[in-house]
């Protein structure tokens, strides 16, 4: 009921202001489980996406937006929940990849479509990073579902880290069709098998979104970029340093009687 209510308002906001295009809707099942498998440019590809579609999607979210204090608090976790996002503890890295499985695998056995970002976190630079071996292949193969690799376009022009009110453009959806790997099922502990599978998925979406792919993850991509920016601010910094301390000298050799 809640989930309907935001969905219309919500999603009809966004699709009147924005006005997505959307190409492959009718990969998307009219019921039954599926796993949608998207790239990650902006945080509002979480809203972006389940607005063009007719069933609810349902993707993970940290649960410090659930738990928060205070009536701003009880807000965000009405929105969040409104809008199908499911609370998970990632109070620690191995705990928080387990529950994102177990939150995946009880929703594709409820039959509903389950929406993850195979990178694990948004990409620095626009880039499409590598996939991570956990979270999607272990509910595939753990469920048999088929998973349904996504392209957000745009979005991150749309809404770049950091910024709160976005840019009024059109972003665009591709969804792909659906990738078997039942054929896998019950495999979830081979680590060769995870890593296939996600690259097959990987692949596909790289063709759907265009986007120059790097053979390395997008958390690693985070800090090579924040280790640059912290080299270059301290280079920075030393020749700041180092033109003070000329001028400082020049200074007193003009105090200097004679000089």
């Amino acid at each position: 009921m809640i989930y309907g209510a935001m969905k219309f308002s919500i999603g009809g906001s966004l699709k009147l202001a924005f006005r997505p295009w959307v190409e492959g809707l009718e990969n998307i099942p009219a019921e039954g489980p599926a796993i949608l498998a998207s790239n990650h440019l902006s945080f509002s590809d979480s809203f972006f996406l389940p607005a063009v579609l007719d069933r609810k999607v349902t993707f993970i979210a940290k649960a410090e937006y659930f738990t928060s204090p205070g009536v701003k608090g009880k807000l965000t976790a009405a929105f969040f929940k409104g809008v199908g996002q499911l609370p998970v503890d990632r109070s620690g890295a191995r705990g928080a990849g387990e529950a994102a499985i177990k939150a995946g695998i009880d929703v594709i056995k409820s039959g509903g479509l389950f929406g993850i970002y195979p990178e694990g976190t948004r990409s620095p630079d626009g880039r499409l990073y590598r996939g991570k071996p956990g979270g999607l292949a272990r509910v595939a193969l753990a469920t048999g579902a088929p998973v349904i690799p996504v392209a957000m376009i745009d979005t991150e022009k749309i809404q770049p880290p950091g910024k709160v009110v976005p840019k009024l453009m059109r972003p665009g959806i591709r969804i792909g069709k659906p990738l078997d790997f039942s054929r896998y099922q019950g495999m979830e502990g081979d680590r060769f098998i995870l890593r296939s599978v996600t690259d097959e998925v990987m692949y596909e979406i790289m063709k759907l979104s265009g986007q120059e792919y790097v053979d390395i993850y997008a958390t690693a991509a985070k800090r090579q970029i924040a280790d640059e920016a912290k080299r270059v601010a301290d280079e920075q910094k030393a020749v700041e340093k180092a033109e003070r301390a000329r001028e400082a000298e020049q200074a007193k050799r003009a105090e200097r009687p004679g000089d």
